[in-house]
């Protein structure tokens, strides 16, 4: 019901939106009549005429009067022609052309708009665009649309651009219709009240529209409050529009925390800004210029219990129970409508529905100020002063963004000095210095850089100098000294003139970015007019009776949480703590899924992904449980045995399950892998899941979807089936659940769920526990989710003429695009989509070159990155691209990243509406030879294969991923092409796991060995192609690599002994003495040859590693990595018919040397890790056996892990999991049991287990004693307790178990 109120209400704001989009731009009527044609010469005016025939009056378009147009008497970026419309008009296209019949025209140029023909606004389009594009010729009419559109009644066109053949010229046409408005004046001290009638509106919905204009930052434009806090308020606090809306009992915070939205930025700027609130319900749209905002209110109900009135420009009520300070509006209103009540209208008519506080005006007069603009760090602003006061003071006001820049510099005069002026991190600085003495600082103010006006105010006499910095006073330095000091005759504001003062008026940070207004020399104001006239001091680089700041964080494309500051020229995101980096915090730092990870090389353990990359979803946290392929564990709050009772239909119950990623994330996730299953168990006695008699469901569990599920078990949905009904073996065949058979006794229907449009549970509700000794329990597993099918998704392309088509890629404001190829092709286009002028394009140039290309409007720009090798090598290669309104980048596999910075003032965003090509163009021309894999686009996969299925020239899939993903396969571990990727095969290496890295280790009790036996597989498979076949009676070795690791402190040790048929053998030991020995006899009549090893201990408790490789006569060895050595043996170059490999103690008598014997006898008590004897692995054969398994285990020899007891990285080890079924390793030190026994061994072995039996017996008996007696407690207690739930459940099935004839296991 929630949701389809919900719907409802979005329905009628929709509605209510369509009906008011034309109050708020304006007339609705068609708006395009010509407006300058017909104004008389008077309405034109111009910086400067070259001739009395080109004067402004000439500037009409199509006209041929006089010299056919305006042109200045000079050409620079300082004219301006004006259009006065007489009234204010709804301007809603201009039009240029040139100076008829002549080389005069202009090709780029600002529009300015007024009210007053003071303190001028410059229009922009894009948010970011200055200038328009004029024109390339002298008589065509370059026409541009305003949207949106200008109310004013002045218009200024300042050329910036022109023809550099001839000079400025233009006739201009402006288009538009009247504008209707009503206006009221609020003095700060004044405000309207409406009273309407109570039934004439709704508690539901508000629709507030109006528009204001003012130069204060802070004022109450609305407030609407009632009983139990709710209210509405609109307020301006420091240039910004915060809206707050409170429904349902909360309390009014305080000022500091009364936001819910904020919307705007620079509004205190004497111009009109327009404001729409819609509010239906909690569903809110609120609009403030052109930036939109939907939101949800807070508090408890949909409904706001107001008083019958509200108030504009203040609060004037006396006793409103209003907890924060505030401050009325000073300024004007225009076009103020309460839910289409026109509230100025009714105030000028005397309506008793208003009541006027204070003074109000229905004209809007008020007094201009005169800003400056300083757009670069080469501007100035000289003024003079007059020369020999005893006095230097000054005082304006200025805001910018910039946290540097010179603001002021005089020189003295008669002695060698100067005052700066200038701003420094931030805050204000005051520098007075004189030669011969030490300079003089005051420091005031700090974050001075907001954007907002802040006034200053100097002074520096004889014994006195000080600032004041918006109200407040510096600290004052007391005495200057005897000597008077004299002003200087020109003041410099906001820098100096190139190559003046040498280095006296420069700082180290530049000039001054920003505006300055109320400039003021000497307590006398300066006229800011008569210096744009050029009869008043000197300037460069200015835009006088303008202020041209914006707020470049408007919109704000700092993305996913990125924190937005800001410069005059440029913004900067901070993307600390957001999971994302980039310009535009736009590119994620994690993978997209644990596959992504396992084929970076990862191994286990626990990470955070991006399910969707750069699109709005956030990183969380899961397991990657790294086997032969990448499982995704996800995990809830609902994982411990639940036991339920006393539900019943009329009293469900109801078990919520919350996850550690949101439902949007876990639905990407999902829809991403390749298969996802959930493990739900439903224990039951005497609690049903169907009602036999009806078929209603007596329990079920709700999925993502919010519907009831009924099946407990399958990969499809069959309602009201377990596992066991889908397998035939329920304990009663009349049910298709064993809960069905409504046994006094404990039972289970577990099953794992894998629909994936169904995954995740997120409910389960239960009726069925009502009845006597009626019970229930349930426990819900881990979301499992396996693979990534955008991972693998690949095509494969073979003509040059074919490519995949997909629908227009949208990235307006920021665009990513990531994909693998390989190719043996020269060149060739990947991806193409065009707009009417914008584009984006990436090819392989040449074989060494990958470049990316787009257009936004600004001009075609491409990077490139180039590499020393070629791309062309059928490897798999990964490219990445990116643009957003900060830059434009592109990265190929390792190779350094190149970009390229977004023009300041151009056009940010990117326009296309054609298909995008992949793999081709729309021409069919360069079209891409070899295969494209996971391509993804601002987070979203493409489905190459399934688009490759029906497209004549593209073949889904590529084969081939070994070439590339080979390398990940370690010691000795060979890679096993699959239909979407690889597998490592470590049958013939020491080491497991999905890279062959996990070490095969193990301890090594006193008197233990293991023998691996090469005779013994002679007779299997003599004529067998199997490695473990080239070893055999008959064969002669005269090669072979030893690998291994070993961590003891006994000596001396046997660590590895090769034995043949023949009396020869290889022996490496500990000496007693702890040196390691490497022993070899190749002939069986001479004595070994021995390699001696005494430069440390070796049995010292640390790992250490050793490689042996022998080539005939000559044996490499290399201990612990940095220790490498060669012998040439004399014994011989060949072992002939060997027969055994020995880990630890030799067991059967052989004629070896002393040494060997006494080290043999002893074995080896320690750690053994990755023995490898060239291709056998006999501990793996011990440890992990696989019949026919020649390995004979004697003693205690246990699964271990070396290099973690001796404290190596753990990062550089697979982490284990303890999720059931996805374990990573065998537990530590459990016992291998004995491949082969002696008679002996067989025989202790049946006596242990006789005794064994035994004790057993005794146990079980003694532990049912203990259960019954439990169980009594708890039927008596009846105990909820969940935290022991799981225990006292398994109590009660353990004694269920021990009287029942037909026994089952239950495993938790």
């Amino acid at each position: 019901m929630g949701s389809i109120i919900g719907a409802v209400l979005k329905m009628l704001l929709l509605l209510a939106t369509q009906n008011w989009s034309g109050l708020v731009a304006g007339n609705s009527y068609d708006c395009d009549d010509p407006l300058v044609s017909a104004l008389p010469q008077a309405s034109f005016s111009s910086s400067s005429d070259l001739s009395s025939s080109h004067g402004p009056g000439f500037a009409r378009l199509n006209r041929r009067d006089g010299a056919g147009g305006w042109s200045p008497l000079l050409s620079n970026k300082y004219q301006w022609l004006q259009i006065d419309l007489g009234e204010r008009m709804e301007i809603s296209a201009v039009a240029t052309q040139g100076g008829y019949g002549s080389s005069d025209w202009v090709t780029s140029y600002l529009l300015m708009f007024s009210d007053s023909g003071r303190n001028w606004k410059q229009y922009r389009q894009e948010d970011n665009i200055w200038g328009f594009s004029g024109n390339a010729n002298a008589d065509s009419v370059v026409s541009y649309r305003l949207q949106p559109s200008i109310k004013a009644r002045f218009l200024r066109f300042i050329p910036l651009e022109w023809n550099p053949k001839g000079r400025i010229g233009m006739r201009i046409e402006v288009f538009g219709c009247a504008y209707r408005s009503e206006v009221v004046a609020l003095d700060g001290k004044s405000s309207l009240l409406y009273r309407f009638n109570q039934k004439s509106m709704s508690s539901i919905k508000d629709i507030i529209a109006l528009k204001f204009k003012t130069m204060e930052h802070d004022g109450i434009l609305l407030h609407k409050e009632g009983q139990n806090g709710d209210h509405i308020t609109l307020e301006l606090r420091r240039g910004k529009l915060f809206l707050l809306i409170n429904s349902g009992g909360a309390k009014l915070p305080s000022t500091q925390t009364l936001t819910n939205l904020t919307l705007g930025s620079l509004l205190d700027d004497e111009h009109w800004h327009s404001v729409l609130i819609q509010r239906l319900g909690k569903q809110v749209n609120f609009t403030v210029d052109e930036h939109k905002y939907h939101f949800h209110a807070q508090g408890e109900f949909d409904h706001l219990h107001l008083d019958h009135e509200i108030s504009f420009g203040g609060i004037p009520a006396p006793g409103k129970s209003m907890s924060f300070l505030h401050k009325n509006f000073h300024g004007c209103l225009e076009n103020l409508y309460y839910n289409g009540v026109d509230i100025i209208d009714l105030a000028k008519r005397h309506k008793p529905q208003i009541i006027t506080m204070g003074n109000v005006s229905f004209s809007c007069s008020q007094p201009q100020s005169v800003p400056v603009t300083f757009a670069s760090s080469r501007s100035y602003l000289a003024l003079p002063g007059t020369s020999g006061e005893d006095e230097v003071s000054a005082a304006f006001q200025f805001r910018t963004w910039n946290k540097a820049g010179l603001l002021l510099y005089s020189e003295l005069q008669l002695v060698s000095g100067g005052v700066l002026l200038f701003l420094n991190d931030g805050k204000l600085k005051l520098n007075l210095y004189q030669q011969g003495k030490l300079p003089i600082d005051i420091t005031a103010g700090a974050g001075l850089n907001d954007g907002q006006w802040h006034s200053v105010s100097l002074s520096a006499k004889r014994n006195h100098l000080s600032m004041t910095v918006d109200g407040q006073m510096a600290a004052a330095t007391p005495s200057l000294g005897p000597e008077q000091i004299y002003s200087g005759d020109t003041y410099y504001f906001g820098g100096c003139p190139e190559n003046s003062f040498e280095s006296k008026c420069k700082t180290s940070f530049g000039g001054f970015q920003g505006c300055m207004r109320l400039i003021s020399i000497s307590n006398k104001a300066v006229d800011l007019i008569s210096v744009q006239q050029r009869t008043l001091g000197n300037f460069s680089d200015l835009q006088i009776d303008s202020c041209g700041i914006t707020d470049r964080c408007l919109p704000n494309y700092c993305e996913h949480g990125g924190e937005c500051s800001q410069s005059w020229n440029t913004f900067h995101c901070n993307c600390a703590h957001t999971g994302y980096r980039g310009a535009t915090c736009h590119n994620s730092i994690y993978e997209q899924s644990c596959e992504a990870y396992k084929h970076r090389g990862n191994t286990s353990g626990f990470y955070y992904i991006d399910s969707d990359g750069s699109g709005p979803l956030g990183p969380f946290l899961v397991y990657c449980n790294m086997t032969e392929t990448a499982w995704t564990i996800i995990q809830h709050n609902g994982s411990d045995l639940t036991r339920v009772k006393s539900a019943s239909p009329d009293n469900p119950f109801a078990g919520f399950f919350e996850y550690v990623a949101s439902l949007e994330q876990l639905q990407a996730t999902i829809n991403q892998a390749e298969h996802c299953e959930q493990e739900l168990t439903y224990y039951c006695k005497k609690s049903r899941l169907v009602n036999k008699e009806d078929g209603t469901p007596l329990s079920w569990w709700i999925g993502r979807t919010n519907n009831t599920q009924t099946y407990w078990g399958g990969s499809l949905p069959d309602p009201q089936k377990c596992t066991c009904g889908l397998e035939g073996n329920c304990i009663d065949s009349q049910y298709y659940c064993n809960c069905d058979a409504d046994r006094n006794e404990w039972t289970n229907d577990t099953g794992f769920l894998s629909y994936k449009e169904h995954l995740p549970v997120t409910q389960i509700v239960i009726t069925d526990t009502g009845r006597p000794h009626s019970e229930a329990a349930y426990k819900l597993g881990p979301l499992l989710c396996q693979g990534d099918r955008s991972f693998w998704s690949s095509a494969s392309f073979n003509t040059e003429a074919s490519y995949l088509h997909f629908p227009t890629f949208h990235g307006e404001a920021s665009a990513d695009v990531s994909f693998f190829f390989k190719t043996t092709a020269s060149s060739g286009v990947f991806l193409e989509n065009l707009g009417i002028t914008d584009f984006i394009r990436i090819e392989l140039r040449s074989p060494a070159e990958v470049t990316f290309s787009f257009d936004v409007g600004n001009g075609p720009l491409e990077i490139s990155v180039q590499s020393a090798g070629h791309f062309n090598d059928n490897q798999w290669h990964h490219v990445r691209v990116e643009r957003n309104t900060k830059e434009a980048s592109i990265q190929v596999d390792q190779l350094l990243q190149k970009t390229q910075a977004a023009p300041a003032d151009g056009h940010v965003l990117l326009q296309l509406n054609s298909q995008l090509f992949v793999g081709g163009t729309a021409t069919r021309q360069r079209g891409f030879l070899g295969c494209i894999r996971s391509l993804q686009l601002n987070g979203m996969a493409l489905d190459l294969e399934e688009r490759a299925k029906v497209t004549p020239g593209v073949e889904p899939g590529c084969r081939g991923h070994c070439s590339s993903y080979g390398k990940l396969c370690h010691n000795g571990g060979k890679c096993r092409e699959k239909p979407s990727g690889f597998s490592c095969d470590c049958t013939f290496s020491a080491y497991a796991g999905p890279f062959c890295s996990n070490e095969i280790s193990a301890y090594f009790g006193s008197g233990s060995s293991v023998i691996y036996n090469f005779h013994e597989n002679y007779s299997l498979s003599k004529n067998s192609s199997s490695h473990a076949a080239s070893f055999h009676g008959d064969m002669k070795l005269s090669r072979e690599m030893i690998n291994f690791s070993f961590r003891t402190t006994r000596t001396p040790s046997l660590l590895l002994y090769m034995s043949s048929f023949y009396k020869e053998y290889l022996s490496v030991i500990i000496a007693k003495n702890g040196s390691l020995q490497i022993r070899y006899k190749l002939n069986h009549s001479q004595d070994p040859d021995v390699i001696n090893f005494d430069f440390k201990n070796m049995a010292d408790g640390q790992l250490h590693h050793i490689k042996i490789n022998r080539e005939e006569g000559v044996i490499f060895i290399e201990i612990d990595e940095n220790l490498r050595s060669q012998v040439h043996l004399s014994s011989g170059t060949e072992f002939s018919a060997v027969k055994s490999l020995v880990l630890g103690r030799i067991l059967e008598h052989n004629d070896v040397d002393q040494e060997t014997a006494l080290a043999g006898a002893l074995g080896f008590t320690g750690c053994l890790s990755g023995v490898q004897f060239s291709h056998v692995a006999p501990l793996k054969a011990a440890l992990h056996p696989r019949p026919p398994a020649p390995v004979t285990v004697t003693g205690h020899v246990t699964e271990s892990r070396c290099a973690a007891q001796t404290g190596a990285d753990a990062t550089s080890r697979e982490r284990t999991h303890s999720f059931p079924d996805h374990s990573g390793t065998i537990d530590d030190k459990e016992p291998i049991a004995n491949a082969i026994k002696s008679d002996s061994a067989v025989i202790g072995g049946l006596i242990a287990l006789v005794i064994f039996i035994l004790l057993c017996i005794t146990a079980i008996a003694v532990r049912i004693y203990q259960q019954k007696r439990l169980y009594k407690r708890n039927e008596a207690k009846r105990s909820e307790n969940v935290d022991s739930a799981e225990a006292v459940l398994k109590s009660e099935l353990n004694i269920q178990n021990a009287v029942s004839e037909n026994q089952k296991e239950y495993f938790f």
